[in-house]
């Protein structure tokens, strides 16, 4: 049995997905803007990625831009049946790679477009709206506009299912109001979290949860604990981390990144991994600590 099948599975939309995915973010390059340094590394991690049995990549026509779909259509397609893309708008990058808003009825329409174009699609399985208020964390403001046009798409024919990134529970319970919620991506792991609460009213619903940054804003009291509970277990800070959060609900969906295939196998390799209950305890106790610290690693770019 390959190591990914034994991180279970989830329903994302219609389909199951296993729980252990693929996110394509760091294929570009720096500051996720442009070419990646090495494109043939690149299109081996995406090849690596589908053949150990990944069957969930999550994306955006925003990382390059465009870079990262091209670079998929060109490694997988004709792509797996069982293979479920994921991607995500609401965002667009400036001419210095800035990240800006992008959330008018065009620029969604253009968005999707965009997606298909680039991934060589005629529907996309899954769309993120990811809330801009601001660049990094979830801040309040209507995403009813924005969801509406993004559900007309959907009626359309060129979106399967929708779902949220980067917002809060009464966004949530404002997009529901509007359209099928099938997933809800935002930022947690071992030292942030603040959704705790909302994941396990999610799970309730059947609607997935897809944390990023698994390592993303420990200060460095919790990384060095993290790192000693890695030294023992004789695994990576990685590999403990994404472990943890396998363990922490059954609808939580990762999709870790890498732009290594070493680090990919690396990571792949966490559904095996066996944490101890007295190692559980000192990894629950991350979040707890030192809690007003400064933060370092702490995901300087929307995911």
């Amino acid at each position: 049995m390959p190591a990914i099948d034994t991180s279970g599975t989830f329903t994302l939309g219609d389909r199951a997905v296993k729980r252990l995915g693929y996110g394509a973010m760091q294929l570009a390059g720096p500051g996720v803007f442009g070419p990646p340094k090495d494109r043939d590394a690149a299109l081996a991690v995406l090849r690596e990625a589908v053949a150990s049995g990944v069957n969930h990549i999550d994306t955006s026509d925003f990382y390059g831009p465009h870079v990262t779909n091209q670079l998929i259509r060109e490694a997988l397609a004709p792509y797996p049946d069982d293979l479920v893309i994921v991607t995500k708008i609401g965002a667009r990058r400036g001419k210095d790679g800035s990240w800006l808003p992008a959330v008018s009825p065009e620029e969604l329409t253009q968005a999707v477009h965009d997606n298909l174009r680039n991934l060589h699609l005629d529907v996309l399985d899954v769309v993120n709206l990811r809330a801009m208020f601001a660049a990094h964390g979830p801040v309040e403001g209507s995403i009813e506009a924005p969801l509406t046009a993004l559900a007309e798409l959907q009626r359309k024919g060129l979106v399967r299912h929708i779902g949220l990134s980067n917002v809060t529970p009464t966004q949530i319970a404002e997009g529901r109001r509007i359209a099928r919620i099938v997933c809800v991506q935002n930022h947690y792991n071992l030292a942030h979290r603040t959704d705790d609460g909302l994941i396990d009213d999610l799970a309730r619903d059947g609607i997935a949860y897809v944390p990023f940054f698994p390592l993303g804003g420990f200060h460095p009291l919790q990384s060095a604990t993290l790192s000693g509970v890695a030294a023992r277990l004789g695994a990576t800070p990685m590999q403990v981390a994404l472990a943890w959060l396998l363990r922490r609900a059954s609808n939580l969906l990762l999709i870790p990144g890498t732009s290594s295939v070493v680090h990919l196998r690396e990571n792949l390799t966490a559904t095996q991994l066996h944490l101890p209950d007295h190692e559980l305890a000192v990894l629950d106790g991350i979040a707890a600590s030192t809690e007003n610290a400064a933060t370092i690693d702490s995901g300087p770019k929307p995911a």
